[in-house]
């Protein structure tokens, strides 16, 4: 009862903030037409809404994508992704409206559109989708043009989207030449890192090049700690383990990204974007868990030693070429390699036995893509164009694992230790992606006042699977995607706008849960099952609808309130079984399944304004605040909470910039809140998560045009994560909890251009 009003109380923030502009705009224009002068003094000052010519002027700056595509979406400039210093895109992520990121704070995770991840958001590298392999982290924030925010689907993109989309649009090559140094260091909780990246840009003839490279040293101190609680109507069954773990590790990474343009004689373009990057990542995990009742299996310390290695290649060639009537031919060709290689270490013991155990595993994702779009600007009005959309790639794994096993008390005359070599393994598997897409659409300028997109997609996928333990696998899948999206500009405002989007999405089962590969875990248990997973999956198909109004304050702010709803078919579920192994003991496992149908909506509110729009001599601080409310059901699982896995039911961020007028300072400060809460997952298995409290802030001391300190806190409220599982079962009960610290980390950085 508490909690309802609570969340519509939050609510009504943003429309608070709505219906006091619209009445102090009208109380602005009023004055404005009965006391020019003074309106033209507040121009000066404030840059309020002073008419029809400031309305230009500021137009003439650029084209506002956010404001003028009849697509939804939100644009990032490069400015706001640099503010505070990340070192990581998924920092940088997390403060957008309606993206939300999981995993314990600081500490990177999935990136989450509509609450929703685990592949219903599609993230893409300039307009493509990211190979497999690829991780954000291998992009340095410094090599951002911008980011956008795709709320719904176009069929130039790829529509594997159900939550919707974000591209990460790598900079350009500039005009003028320039040349810009960022280094940087960081703590926290007594580790320390550094960072560096340089940024080279010029124009040669008919050729301009920019050239960045990144460098980044880090290490960290995770201390964790967990229980696991089991409840039975036999006591003797019953039993509670208490576990703490120590980790700590260095990372190091090393990106190169160049881009090259070259403006042919007849005017045709050819473009070169690469980059390439080199991780590296060590650390040692020491685990000690205390139990209330002696077992001779549990293993109750464990020592583990990790090494991995990780390179990735990609790059893209793009051919414009121009034809007669302003036709346009636009081809690509790219290929991607990322390898991967790892080693762990594991030494555990338990009362009767000691356990060395050595994993190697390898990995390699190779592959290309291609695409093409004509654009056809025959018909007066509209924007007419039609492509393909296409990729291969192969992924090769393999694994090893040697055991040794030593137990204790095995020969009954002398008691001495005996060796034994347990379920040693050597896996190794290989799949092949096959996808083509082909599109068309046009974007119709009706008139003045409204605008209607419309499109349609097939998008094909072929997968095909082998390895040493198990036969050959083929998984086919096809979706059509019809899409309708319209703008409507109200009469008689000119900052006023309403949109209106319909489409058909999907989300593909992805390469590692059609292979039916037996992962197992080390102290076995039904919420730390062995997993598994389905050739059988089928795609998850979605209808969609995206509603949105927008109203536009001539300043560059925005105050935007958008709705959605998704119907998801074929829902994948994933699902814990009891199985025997093969020397006959009782496990868990767990393995998804497509069950039934689950639906998604949602509303969220933006806002983006100075305060000198509310109050003319305020001081210059500018305002950036979303609330997201996303509810959902999944008609497999009886309720209650039965909503989709992982969704955030509420996340909210508010932002304060604050330019001294004085000094050349600038202060500000991001606060962001993601809401978790019980879900049922099935009806034997629940999870619950605690709110999320995450505080930043930064400040920036520009010394001249060409040089400037930035100095930001992360995470300034430490809040510790916490989260739960439990596992009900006749006459038993299994409840695991996780506590993770979490601390304040302080990054310095200097630029200079020069």
């Amino acid at each position: 009862m508490f909690k309802v009003p609570s969340q519509f109380r939050l609510a009504l923030i943003p429309l608070s903030v709505l219906l006091a502009y619209s009445t102090t705009t009208y109380a602005q224009e009023t004055k404005e037409e009965t006391d020019k002068s003074k309106a033209k003094q507040a121009t000066v000052k404030a840059a309020p809404a002073a008419g029809v010519q400031k309305v230009e002027i500021s137009g003439a700056k650029g084209y506002d994508e956010r404001r003028q595509d009849t697509a939804s979406k939100i644009v990032v400039t490069q400015e706001d992704i640099v503010r505070y210093g990340d070192t990581n895109i998924g920092d940088v992520l997390k403060r957008l409206p309606g993206v939300t990121i999981g995993g314990v704070q600081g500490r990177g995770g999935a990136v989450r559109m509509r609450g929703l991840g685990a592949g219903y958001t599609q993230i893409m590298l300039n307009g493509e989708p990211s190979p497999p392999g690829f991780s954000l982290d291998s992009i340095s924030p410094d090599n951002i043009e911008r980011i956008e925010v795709i709320r719904a689907a176009t069929a130039e993109l790829s529509t594997q989207s159900i939550a919707g989309a974000i591209n990460i649009v790598l900079k350009k090559a500039i005009v003028t030449a320039q040349r810009e140094l960022k280094v940087g260091m960081s703590e926290e909780n007594g580790k320390y890192g550094v960072n560096a990246s340089l940024q080279l840009s010029d124009k040669v003839g008919k050729m301009s090049y920019s050239v960045s490279g990144n460098l980044t040293h880090g290490e960290f101190g995770r201390p964790d700690t967990s229980t696991e609680v089991r409840t039975d109507i036999d006591p003797i069954k019953s039993y509670v383990h208490a576990s703490k773990t120590e980790s700590e590790g260095k990372f190091q990474s090393i990106g190169l990204s160049p881009r090259i343009n070259w403006m042919l004689a007849n005017g045709d373009v050819l473009t070169s974007q690469s980059f390439a990057n080199i991780n590296r990542f060590t650390n040692r995990n020491v685990k000690t868990t205390i139990a209330d009742k002696a077992s001779d299996y549990l293993f109750l310390d464990e020592t583990s030693n990790n090494v991995s290695n990780s390179s990735s290649i990609r790059t893209n060639l793009n051919y414009v070429h121009k034809l007669a009537d302003s036709a346009k031919l636009d081809v690509r060709f790219g290929a991607n390699y990322n390898q991967r290689d790892g080693e762990n270490f594991l030494l555990a013991r338990t009362t009767k036995q000691i356990l060395n155990r050595d994993n190697r595993s390898e990995s390699t994702d190779n592959g290309f893509t291609y695409g093409g779009k004509y654009t056809a600007p025959f018909v007066e009005d509209h924007a007419l164009a039609a492509g393909w959309d296409g990729g291969f790639s192969k992924r090769s794994d393999s694994a090893i694992r040697d055991d040794e096993l030593t137990t204790i008390g095995t020969n009954p005359i002398s008691n001495s230790l005996e060796l034994i070599k347990p379920n040693d393994s050597n896996e190794a598997y290989s799949a092949k992606v096959n996808r083509l897409a082909l599109f068309v659409q046009d974007e119709w300028n009706y008139s003045k006042a409204l605008s209607i997109y419309a499109g349609v997609r097939w998008e094909g996928i072929e997968t095909k699977s082998a390895g040493n333990s198990y036969a050959e696998i083929t998984n086919r899948s096809s979706v059509l995607s019809p899409i309708l999206q319209t703008l409507y500009k109200i009469p008689g405002s000119k900052n006023d706008q309403v949109r209106l989007g319909i489409t058909r999405t999907y989300k593909a089962p992805d390469t590692g849960r059609l292979i039916p590969r037996l992962f197992k875990n080390v102290n076995n248990s039904a919420t730390s099952p062995d997993s598994m997973g389905n050739p059988n999956l089928k795609p998850e198909l979605a209808w969609g609808l995206d509603a949105g109004f927008e109203h536009y304050l001539t300043d560059g702010g925005i105050l935007s309130v958008n709705v959605f709803m998704r119907r998801i078919e074929d829902f994948t579920v994933t699902s814990i079984d009891k199985y025997i192994n093969d020397i006959g003991e009782n496990r868990f496992i767990s393995k998804p399944t497509n069950s039934g149908l689950a639906n998604t909506r949602g509303i969220e509110f933006d806002a983006k304004f100075p305060l000198r729009t509310l109050i003319e001599d305020a001081p210059a601080i500018d305002f950036r605040a979303n609330l997201a409310f996303n509810f959902s059901n999944v008609s497999a699982v009886t309720g209650p909470n039965n909503r989709l896995d992982s969704q955030t039911p509420v996340s909210a961020n508010l932002g304060i910039d604050y330019k001294l007028d004085d000094m050349p300072l600038t202060l500000g400060g991001n606060l962001s809140f993601q809401n978790a809460g019980t879900v049922r997952i099935s009806d034997k298995q629940t999870t619950y998560g605690i709110p999320k409290r995450v505080l930043d802030v930064y400040a920036l001391w520009k010394f001249d045009n060409k040089s400037n300190l930035r100095v930001a806190l992360g995470n300034v409220l430490h809040q510790d994560n916490f989260s739960s599982s439990t596992y009900i079962d006749a006459g038993s009960s299994l409840v695991s909890t996780s506590n993770s610290q979490t601390h304040l980390a302080l990054r310095v950085n200097y630029e200079y251009k020069f």
